[in-house]
């Protein structure tokens, strides 16, 4: 497995190891023991979730608070999406700055996002399977956002030729000057 810091340094790109051949390929998605080795980290996840989307459904950008704040380990296993976390820590250096990485079927990079960002896609493909790996389960009442397009943190999205497909909660979420953070 290897492990590339991003610009956000607890954020991590996760490149498993992919053995393939004429049949098709073997890769372990998920090893504790390695990744715990290779980050310093003690995870353990609690809930496993798979969400299928269309062309340009773009999801977040979402956070839990404490008690329940989650880190996500996440991948896509159809399609490709732009992958997006953003630092809501009020006491970090990176407080408001974002990191995006493509995530795809083809290059089976996975993304580790520690509790206190916020986290959310954009499918660039016709449609993306899109997995990630909870350390905490869904709480409601510790539900935090942030707009996806607020400019005080500036996401570069790319464009996927159609106006971006948002839920209703992601339209109307608060810009970062107003949103719940951590610290």
């Amino acid at each position: 497995m290897k492990i590339t810091p991003t610009r956000l340094p607890e954020v991590l790109i996760v490149e498993p190891r992919v053995f393939g051949d004429a049949r098709g390929f073997f890769t372990e998605s998920w090893n504790e023991a390695v990744f715990n080795a290779a980050t310093g980290n003690t995870l353990r996840f609690v809930q496993d979730n798979h969400s299928r989307s269309a062309r340009g459904v773009l999801r977040g950008l979402h956070f839990q608070l404490p008690p329940h704040a989650q880190g996500k380990l996440v991948r896509v296993v159809s399609g490709a999406v732009f992958d997006v976390a953003v630092d809501m820590r009020r006491s970090s250096p990176n407080f408001g700055r974002w990191e995006g990485v493509e995530l795809s079927a083809e290059n089976q990079r996975q993304l580790w996002i520690p509790p206190g960002f916020a986290h959310g896609f954009l499918v660039l493909s016709e449609s993306a399977d899109f997995l990630y790996k909870t350390t905490d389960v869904y709480a409601p009442q510790s539900e935090g956002a942030v707009r996806w397009d607020d400019p005080a943190i500036g996401i570069q999205w790319p464009d996927t030729g159609v106006a971006p497909l948002l839920a209703d909660k992601d339209k109307v979420a608060p810009l970062l000057s107003d949103a719940k953070t951590f610290d």
